[in-house]
């Protein structure tokens, strides 16, 4: 099975594989990255981030609903996304955004 790396840049927290299409949050935690994860399912905000690097041939495709609650939470932010919402397309580096 296909495996991407997930990375966390300016944190101490190790890079993590994750399987490939899998979302972020099946599979990352507060015990292995700096991520908080409230309801899954693209509703609270918790999870927001910063995409800060990616491979630019990945999908990172956003959802009509994503859009709706990133316009809330993130509107001057281009590259934020909500973590639940994430595919592992390919490796990319992620920052929790505190807004």
């Amino acid at each position: 099975m296909k495996r991407h790396t997930i990375s966390f840049p300016g944190t101490s927290f190790p890079d993590v594989e994750v399987p490939a299409d899998d979302f972020l949050s099946l599979h990352l935690t507060a015990t292995n990255s700096p991520l908080l994860f409230g309801c899954r399912a693209g509703l609270c905000g918790t999870c927001l981030i910063e995409v800060v690097a990616h491979d630019r041939s990945s999908d990172l495709a956003v959802s009509a609903e994503e859009r709706e609650a990133l316009a809330l939470y993130a509107p001057d932010r281009p590259d934020a996304r909500l973590a639940c919402q994430v595919r592992a397309s390919g490796p990319m580096a992620v920052r929790r955004l505190v807004v």
